[in-house]
């Protein structure tokens, strides 16, 4: 399908070299589609499913693009969810590592004075949800005159979410010559009219999929009584036996309902919620995503990070009562070349909806019975035998970037006038350590943190013990991975 490589967009050096320790190998579908013209500053609107590689899309030229010695925001990236925002935040952070890329992530519930000040420190990249973009765009606590570049990432979902107006408002305190793109599963009307007013003669890319979502995904459908539900979960489940699964629920209440009584059932589970503390949220989904445990309960919003390859199942324990919902639920399965299995779950007065969702993707979902007793029982064994197991522990993509790279810390920052000039200064004198070794450096009031690379983080952490910065010895350690 696609012959070209990264190498042939002639990106420099360190963004390649970061592609490669992160395993990117060839460009996917919209990343060969998209990368030749963003490094154009072409506008554009992709659609493109969830799952496609669109994050690395929009990154790559962003990271390849912004110049590091501004230290002002220079790319605007707006998702619909926290979740997400943090997820941007890391593959930008991990794409533009060896370029020394500062990215940050700003969203609601999270303090706004700590965010302030994240702002007045170097960042190239600035990720959040509208919200709370608009909140410092109305309080004056973000730089936005130098954004070249501006991302609007799932705008479908914006839009269902009640953001577009809030979106619109960003976009007009932005500077006019700036290069958009806007990423959607899907483009209604209200997405394609912000296109229109705002864009510049915008390339649509919209990929090859087969309708609304992907042949990958193997679609089925059972009705069943309310009441009902809990019981077929637990046989599907049986049957089923999934490596990997993600069950949607309607409500927060539901999602705790369903997540005790498979926990009571011994299944390795967790559940994620708008209605838990958000560093909570982001355990729970760092865990998932680490395959520490098989099931995750989650309502959609919480569940709007999540970018694994190979979740083998999408149960909708309650159908979705939007179509572009249903799209977005069951991409989270069949991404990246693997197949998946989206399995739905619908009362019978839930009738209608399953035929909006068909006629909005194109084909009739195949009905199923629920699993006889017989075959239930059949390989029960072999489902109890999997749940004994731990999970494969999935590898994320930038745990080999992370073996070459330590990040320190020091008990010291701007109140005792340290500059990251002296860290770079001090550091590369140590023998075997030179500047091309140091990565991002951040300077808060009374810390610091200075990434490593290139493997010489032990050597750079023995010796700074015993080495001062402008006269001072500070204490130095590993810091604390977020």
């Amino acid at each position: 399908m696609n012959e070209q490589g990264f190498k042939d967009y002639n990106l420099s050096e360190d963004i390649i070299r970061a592609l490669d320790s992160l395993g990117y190998q060839k460009p996917t579908e919209v990343q060969s589609r998209v990368i030749p013209f963003a490094l154009e500053k072409k506008d554009m609107t992709v659609k493109s499913h969830t799952g496609s590689g669109k994050t690395a899309a929009y990154g790559i030229p962003i990271c390849e693009m912004v110049e590091w010695e501004e230290n002002r925001p220079q790319a605007l990236i707006l998702t619909p969810t926290r979740e997400l925002a943090d997820q941007v935040k890391q593959d930008i952070m991990n794409i533009g590592r060896y370029k020394r890329i500062k990215a940050t992530a700003i969203y609601g519930k999270q303090p706004f004075a700590r965010q302030k000040v994240q702002l007045t420190h170097k960042n190239h990249v600035v990720v959040g949800t509208p919200g709370r973009i608009m909140d410092h765009i109305e309080k004056q606590t973000i730089d936005l005159e130098q954004v070249r570049f501006l991302v609007i990432d799932e705008a479908d979902e914006m839009l269902s979410m009640g953001f577009i107006e809030q979106v619109e408002k960003i976009i007009r305190d932005l500077p006019k010559d700036r290069m958009t793109m806007l990423f959607s599963a899907t483009l209604p009307k209200d997405v394609e009219n912000l296109c229109h007013r705002y864009m510049n003669h915008p390339l649509d890319i919209e990929l090859k999929t087969e309708g609304r979502t992907t042949s990958q995904i193997e679609h089925s459908l059972y009705m069943v009584k309310d009441e009902n539900k809990l019981q077929l979960l637990r046989d599907v489940t049986i049957v089923e036996n999934p490596d990997s699964c993600i069950i949607f629920c309607r409500t927060q209440v539901r999602v705790e309902v369903v997540f005790k009584e498979l926990d009571k059932r011994g299944y390795p589970c967790d559940r994620i919620h708008g209605g838990m503390e958000q560093d909570n949220r982001f355990q729970v989904m760092n865990a998932f995503k680490r395959g520490e445990f098989r099931y995750l309960i989650a309502t959609d919003v919480a569940a709007r990070g999540i970018d694994i390859d190979s979740i083998s199942h999408v149960i909708n324990y309650d159908l979705p009562l939007e179509n572009e919902s249903y799209v977005h639920r069951t991409g989270r399965t069949g991404r990246a070349g693997h197949t998946g299995k989206a399995i739905s779950f619908a009362t019978p007065n839930e009738e209608k909806f399953v035929l909006n969702i068909e006629k909005y993707i194109g084909f009739e979902i195949p009905r199923k019975t629920s699993p006889s007793k017989e075959a239930v029982a059949h390989v029960k064994a072999a489902f109890e035998a999997k749940m004994r197991n731990q999970p494969a522990v999935k590898k994320d993509r930038s745990s080999r970037m992370d073996q070459e790279i330590l990040k320190l810390y020091f008990n010291g920052g701007k109140k005792k006038k340290i500059r990251a000039v002296d860290f770079v200064g001090t550091i590369a004198k140590i023998e075997g350590v030179s500047a091309n070794d140091i990565g991002i450096i951040t300077i808060e009031d009374n810390a610091s943190y200075v990434d490593i690379l290139n493997g010489k983080g032990r050597l750079v952490l023995h010796k700074m013990k015993d080495t001062t910065i402008k006269g001072k010895l500070l204490k130095v350690q590993e810091a604390n991975k977020k």
